[in-house]
Parts: C-alpha cells; structure tokens; sequence
C-alpha cells in the first residue's frame, strides 16, 4: 500500500501525531509519503523520522494576546499560492491519501476524486460531542479547511459516537518533582506568562517557547522548543499549563499530570476541548491568564492518569483491512481498553460518564 499523508504543521500536536503513526506504517510496510505545510520550512525541527519529506506554504491561523486574529489570517495567507500548492501536489500512484487537518493534501485529493482519511481531532466535530463558541464561520472552517471522506475524529471520551482515543505514545513517568510545571503557551506573549508566573516562587516553571526574554525570576526558566528535552521536563514535572488544544493535554493525562488549560479566544475547538475537560473533570480552565486560577490550581488541583491504548497500531491494522469504514462496535472496543487511575497510589478510577 502506498498513502500520501498530509500534515498541518501550525502547532506541533499534528506533528507530534504524525510521529506516532510513522513507524508503525513502515513496519506494516506501507510506503509513505509525508507533506508538511503551516509553518516555516526553517522551524520544523526533529523530522528524521519522515525521510524525505515535502513542504509547502499551506494555510495557517495568526493569533495575538491569545486570540486567534482572522483579519491578519486573511490578509497574511495567500490563495493564489495556495490554489497553486493544490493544483501542483502529484497525488498519482497513490492508493489512499490521510490529511490530519491539512489543506493542500485534502483538497487536492478532493478535486481528483481520491479516497482520504481524516485523522485527527477535528474530525470528531461532526459528532454529537460538547461544543461551544460555535458559530458559521467556525462551522465553515471544520467542514473545508481539510475535508475528508471518511474522518477517524479523536477525543478524550467517547460521548457514545464512533470516534477513538487519541493517537499517542509516552515515556513512562519518572518520579515527579512536586514543585515543577511545565508550561507551554505558544499563542500568549512572553511577557504576559512571565508575569503570570512571577509571584509563585515556591515553583519551577519550565517554559517552552520560541521567543527569549532577557529579565526574569530565577525560577522561570525559558526553554527552546525540543521535543527531546520537552519530554524529559515532561517526565517528571507534577502539572501542565497549556492552552487547550488536543495533544499535549493528551500526553499529559496519560502521564498522569494535573493539568490547566487557557482556551484560545474566537476559537471554537479551543473553547470545546475546555468544556470537555470540565464535562469530564479531566482538567481545570482559566478562560484567561489568570494569577488565581493558577494559585487555585497548584494547591487544589486534581490528578488523573487516562492510560490510552495504541490507538496507533489499531489505526493501521485498520487501514490494511481496506474497508475504511468506521464503526461504532470497533470504536468502543478500543475504549474498553482505556484506564482511568490514580497516579499517586496505582488505583482504579471511575470512568468519567
């Protein structure tokens, strides 16, 4: 078999995604091939593991202060490039085309008639699943901007539709320094998250970004994005600070990190995937960056280890049977294999409703 797969690279939870599944279609020996667009060629770091891949300029979302700013995406993303990117990407030859929430790959396959998958969070959207911030617009943006033929959506829980656990692969925890918090907050200014952070001195937070700031307390410390490093820090940090996009909250709950999540503004996956969090008692949610919610947080925070099933490996055996169809019995066979815990004692949980 032989599958174009497509790859928005806006954020690095696509990307990180993409990771998991590499390995696992080399070692079904499916031949892939791997095209990236939505960031910077420059700023793709770690990429080894796709080969020789294919880069495009794509189309991506500009935010400001934590806020998605859809004047500046307008004006910044260009269409006339884009509808060139389409047109030019040479999908022939292939048997099947995956887009995890890519555009060019999903729309050049939808105007040569060729079966796609969707893979990723957003297609779980379509389903009856909690949502809010929706509006027409937002609506819009999940029916077109990488439409699929058949979505494979992914989310935290089920809610009873035929959507699967999230794509993941950890390190397992090592012992955890109760005092250090990992934080990755890269649609919010730096000066706004140093401030955040700077009355809180009893802890460590571990700062990935890629912006530099030369004043600040001995106890923040400002790392450069590395997905090395960021696992380590990773590993053995008691809580998570992000805004609430899907895959590193993921990493987080399978490691069995408190976690607390600032939603972007205008953003209705952002605001959804809060109000998941909270629906399930996942994760907390500051609307804002907000000093005391963070204090609240740090002192009362609950954890809780969701230990997800290599939904990877089920995803590929899957696309081997060449039926591409997904069903509702097959989805909750996987959820059957999802444990909730205590980290702290090993114990059993209750599944969220």
């Amino acid at each position: 078999m032989k599958i174009f797969y497509g790859v928005q690279a806006t954020g690095n939870g696509h990307i990180t995604r993409a990771r998991v599944m590499a390995p696992r279609l080399r070692a079904a020996g499916i031949e892939v091939t791997y095209l990236f667009t939505g960031r910077p060629w420059e700023q793709l770091f770690e990429m080894e593991v796709f080969g020789d891949y294919q880069w495009r300029r794509g189309l991506t979302f500009h935010t400001h202060a934590g806020r998605v700013s859809y004047l500046k995406t307008a004006v910044e993303n260009n269409p006339t490039h884009f509808w060139r990117d389409i047109r030019s990407l040479d999908l022939s030859g292939y048997d099947l085309v995956i887009t995890d929430f890519e555009p060019v790959t999903a729309w050049a396959a939808r105007l040569r008639g060729i079966k796609t998958i969707g893979l990723g969070h957003q297609y779980a959207f379509p389903q009856d699943i909690p949502i809010t911030g929706d509006d027409i617009f937002a609506r819009n943006i999940m029916r077109y901007f990488a439409p699929a033929t058949t979505g494979l959506g992914l989310h935290w829980h089920h809610f009873g539709q035929p959507i699967l656990p999230p794509v993941i692969e950890t390190p397992e925890p090592g012992p955890v320094q109760q005092n250090k918090i990992l934080v990755y907050l890269p649609f919010e200014e730096i000066h706004d998250i140093v401030h955040l952070f700077q009355g809180f001195r009893d802890y460590q937070f571990h700062v990935y970004t890629h912006h530099y700031i030369e004043h600040k307390p001995p106890h923040i410390h400002i790392k450069q994005l590395s997905r090395a490093g960021f696992q380590n820090d990773l590993r053995d940090a008691a809580g998570v600070v992000c805004n609430a996009g899907f895959e590193l909250a993921c990493e987080a709950l399978q490691m069995g990190k408190k976690l607390l999540v600032k939603p972007l503004r205008a953003q209705m996956e952002q605001l959804s995937n809060a109000l998941a969090l909270e629906a399930t008692q996942l994760g907390a949610v500051m609307p804002e960056l907000d000093a005391v919610a963070v204090d609240y947080w740090l002192k009362n925070g609950r954890t809780i280890q969701v230990v997800f099933p290599d939904v990877g490996q089920a995803i590929v055996e899957w696309l081997l049977k060449g039926e591409w169809r997904v069903d509702l019995d097959w989805a909750m066979s996987i959820w059957d294999r999802v444990v909730y815990r205590d980290p702290a004692h090993h114990t059993p949980l209750a599944v969220p409703a």
